[in-house]
């Protein structure tokens, strides 16, 4: 029996550019800078500054039994990202009652959020974006890892 050939089919596509539609400034959420990435050195000065700047708060979203093996940066305060995840849109009351440290002020405080490899800290800021959890966000993308590497000091 011969075997029957498909026949050969051509597309073409056509890429137009799409036209945005005009929009008041009433309905156009509002939105955030990207979280400003923070080096090593940078994370060092701020946690070791005395006094601290109670406006930078630095945020350590592994889940506490991380913290508990491997310490922490010193000033650090826990949110669990993993597990809390609901913490950025809790009422500040509720947070400070659940997370022991008051709710950063979403008016002035800057928040700086760290992991263990920096992709939590990468969802952690995106959420607190989307929640208006804080005035300015930060990212440490080295995280715990770069820390230890580098000799940062380790909180117990």
């Amino acid at each position: 029996m011969p075997r029957l050939r498909q026949p050969k089919r051509h597309f073409t596509t056509t890429l137009t550019t799409r036209k945005e539609e005009p929009s008041s400034s009433s309905s156009t959420p509002h939105t955030q800078a990207p979280p400003r990435v923070y080096t090593f050195a940078e994370i060092q000065d701020l946690s070791t500054a005395s006094p601290p700047d109670a406006h930078r708060i630095l945020i350590d979203v592994r889940e506490p039994g991380e913290l508990q093996s491997t310490g922490r940066i010193p000033g650090s305060q826990n949110l669990p990202v993993s597990s809390g995840a609901d913490g950025f849109f809790l009422p500040s009351d509720e947070f400070e009652e659940r997370f022991g440290f008051p709710k950063p002020d979403a008016g002035k405080d800057e928040v700086i959020f760290y992991c263990k490899a920096g992709v939590r800290s990468r969802a952690a800021s995106a959420l607190a974006q989307q929640a208006g959890f804080a005035a300015k966000i930060g990212e440490f993308p080295g995280s715990w890892i770069e820390w230890v590497e580098k000799g940062g000091e380790v909180q117990r």
